[in-house]
């Protein structure tokens, strides 16, 4: 798993542009496999089934080791690799974006649809908002009650995140810890109890920040 990476945000986005009078709307959304990556260029191929073309790209895995283009209709080289490069150049992961054209009768010519494809994909990202995913570490921090109140305002005045708490016999804090802080969290932890947590590693998560 990663450390840290960047993608979009959950939410399907969808941004429109004018050009020389064409309609360029560019649709974008999370894909973590390439099957929801091609169901979603499916499903916009049949809503949008009297554009003139649906072009795409996607970007998936943690290795990019997915990548494709698709001009649909357009002249080779002049819509999906524009699409996909500015992906690229964003340092993006699990990303699909599919941009419908609606001609409007002025031909831009191989460069202009190149800068049309690119610019569409560029505001259509900055609309999508692009987050950065860092892997972070649950941890189960074990405590007694008397212990609750300092632990707890301390965790909240700190940088580390409570994910739940649970209160059961004893109570329960799960705590999100940057990977790279554990051993400093579990240290400033133990000190702040005195020793009286208990503390366990539990499953790795991702958070997200938007950029």
């Amino acid at each position: 798993m990663l450390s840290r990476y960047f993608t979009v945000r959950q939410e399907v986005s969808e941004h429109e542009i004018i050009i020389q009078k064409s309609r360029f709307i560019a649709h974008i959304k999370r894909a973590e496999n390439e099957g929801e990556a091609q169901e979603f260029i499916q499903t916009l191929k049949k809503k949008y089934w009297d554009a003139n073309h649906n072009c795409s790209a996607y970007l998936i895995g943690e290795n990019d080791q997915i990548q494709k283009a698709n001009d649909d209709g357009e002249p080779s080289g002049t819509a999906g690799v524009p699409i996909l490069e500015v992906l690229k150049k964003k340092k993006l992961k699990d990303t699909v974006v599919v941009i419908t054209r609606y001609f409007g009768g002025i031909k831009l010519g191989a460069g202009g649809l190149i800068r049309a494809y690119g610019k569409a994909t560029s505001e259509g990202l900055e609309t999508a908002g692009i987050v950065e995913r860092r892997l972070v570490q649950v941890i189960h921090v074990k405590i007694d009650y008397t212990w609750l109140g300092k632990v707890e305002k301390e965790l909240r005045e700190s940088d580390y995140i409570i994910k739940e708490i649970h209160y059961l016999d004893i109570v329960e804090v799960e705590v999100y810890v940057n990977e790279d802080q554990v051993t400093v969290f579990v240290d400033w932890l133990t000190e702040l109890t005195n020793g009286q947590a208990g503390l366990k590693e539990g499953d790795k998560d991702y958070l997200e920040d938007l950029l």
